[in-house]
């Protein structure tokens, strides 16, 4: 990923021997930094000339939405028990992180999603906040208008970076359809974006790292569904991608702590995204400059042999499919993986059993447990290692009133020794009419905003709304579908 200016210059012979040697010289300037491990002072970039030019002249993106309206979807790739998925997917996909960063400066919650236009099937790149003090929302803004595509592979994620400005990761959809990255004209601030760049990138994973910048870990369709990352010291300019992975497609899910970034992935054999399977791990501590595997053995990137080091359990071999979902560290910064194992890519009994599962590296080996039956492939839901040692999964584990289609009920599921046994702590959704999908952990989640979801009719087209929850499920507010005002206050549902 690098600024159109300097794509310009490396590909345009008209650019010129002078902007080619600026660019050549400005890459590897930046790259032998990363490698010699240097870190960038802790002071906001020097604003550029798009930055400081006249604000007609910049796209800024400040438009405002009257209500939180979800997207609804269908991939239209049916069988006897309905859509692979459909339903309210504006908090999809997994692979989108984080969507949600609490920032307790301001405390305030921020957030995006894939919001819907005047509750049609048409994709707006939303973004708001949660306001703890006065426990309200502002009206959303319109970051990017996907000028048509109703598709929530193209959703948002979210990064902060130590300078409170944050950055909206609006997701392409392979070669056709390009990513756009903009910042926050303000820190702390939602009023307006600013576009700062065009790129193709898709299932965008954007981790800022203090005092470093962004090291994003993302997806392109080069040879099938291929793991990259790219790195950048002031979102601006960045890097060539480096490929992190081949083995005929991925998806993964990374978690950031500190310096280190983790991720956890499965693989599509031959391509084929129905046979999704495996699992692997891999981490970085240097900025991506060196990978290895949970015991710390270096790998060789890119990632090509489906049974190389990298692998945490051969799946495959089993007949199972994997369906990754999230990525945390224990207590003694082991690794913990959530995903859900299924018998067949279609919804319906044929995939029985389906199980919310974490694998739990535990100093020597991976351990696997089942935390829940569940009822679909994509009954996706995150993963809390809280300071007092409880374990917390909330996922939709619970049947919903489409029965067989995305999403379901949701619960919260807990235990007390590190994810060996668990017990249904509570019914968080109860009696609902429409499926509940993709509850989504925010960074530093504070507990009376700690999962955020939406939900959706899985079998035909309906409103979707949005939701979020406290720490023990005790209190499910929905924010508001439509607006009159400025602000307005979530509404507690009553269950």
């Amino acid at each position: 990923m690098i600024t159109n200016d300097f794509r310009n210059a490396r590909t345009d012979p008209s650019a010129g021997n002078s902007a080619r040697a600026t660019f050549m010289f400005t890459l590897s300037l930046t790259l032998l930094i990363v490698a010699a491990g240097e870190t960038v002072p802790a002071s906001d970039p020097a604003p550029s000339a798009e930055s400081t030019a006249n604000p007609e002249d910049r796209h800024v993106a400040s438009a405002k939405d009257d209500g939180y309206r979800g997207i609804w979807f269908t991939l239209g790739q049916k069988s006897e028990f309905g859509d692979k998925y459909s339903g309210g997917l504006g908090t999809y996909t997994a692979n989108h992180v984080p969507i949600a960063i609490h920032a307790p400066q301001v405390q305030k919650t921020f957030f995006v999603y894939g919001g819907a236009k005047e509750g049609r099937r048409y994709l707006l790149a939303m973004a708001s906040y949660y306001d703890h003090q006065q426990q309200r929302v502002p009206r959303p803004t319109i970051v990017h208008d996907k000028q048509g595509v109703d598709d929530p592979h193209d959703d948002p994620s979210l990064a902060l970076d130590e300078h409170g400005h944050l950055w909206v990761f609006v997701s392409g959809r392979g070669q056709r359809r390009p990513g756009f990255v903009y910042r926050s004209v303000e820190p702390y601030s939602t009023d307006a974006f600013e576009r700062i760049l065009e790129d193709e990138f898709t299932y965008p994973q954007p981790w800022w790292i203090e005092g470093q910048g962004f090291l994003h870990l993302f997806t392109r369709y080069t040879r099938g569904r291929e793991l990259y990352f790219a790195l950048s010291q002031d979102g601006r300019t960045w890097s060539e991608p480096t490929k992190l992975a081949g083995m005929g497609g991925h998806y993964q899910v990374s978690n950031a702590f500190g310096k280190r970034i983790i991720t956890g992935f499965m693989m599509h054999p031959g391509g084929n995204v129905d046979r999704r399977t495996n699992l692997y791990y891999a981490e970085t501590r240097d900025m991506g400059r060196t990978w290895q595997t949970v015991d710390g053995q270096p790998l060789q990137l890119p990632l090509a042999d489906p049974l190389g080091p990298a692998l945490v359990r051969n799946y495959q071999a089993e007949g199972r499919l994997v369906y990754v979902n999230d990525t945390q560290l224990d207590a003694e910064g082991n690794p913990v993986i959530l995903y859900v194992t299924s018998a067949n890519y279609q919804p319906g009994p044929g995939g029985e059993p389906r199980y919310q599962t974490i694998a739990r590296w535990d100093g020597r080996q991976w351990l696997f447990h089942e935390i829940a039956r569940t009822t679909h492939n994509y009954d996706m839901g995150s993963l809390y290692i809280e300071a007092d040692g409880v374990w917390r999964a909330i996922v939709p584990s619970e049947p919903g009133p489409q029965r067989w289609g995305t999403g379901g009920e949701v619960a919260i599921w807990t235990s007390r020794d590190q994810g060996a046994t668990w017990n249904k702590a509570k019914d968080v959704t109860a009696g609902s009419q429409r499926n509940h999908s993709y509850m989504r952990r925010p960074v530093n989640a504070r507990d009376d905003f700690y999962a955020f979801w939406a939900d959706g009719d899985a079998d035909q087209f309906s409103r979707s709304y949005l939701y979020f929850t406290d720490k023990e499920g005790k209190q499910v507010k929905r924010l508001p579908y439509d607006m009159d005002g400025e602000f307005a206050q979530p509404e507690l549902v009553e269950r």
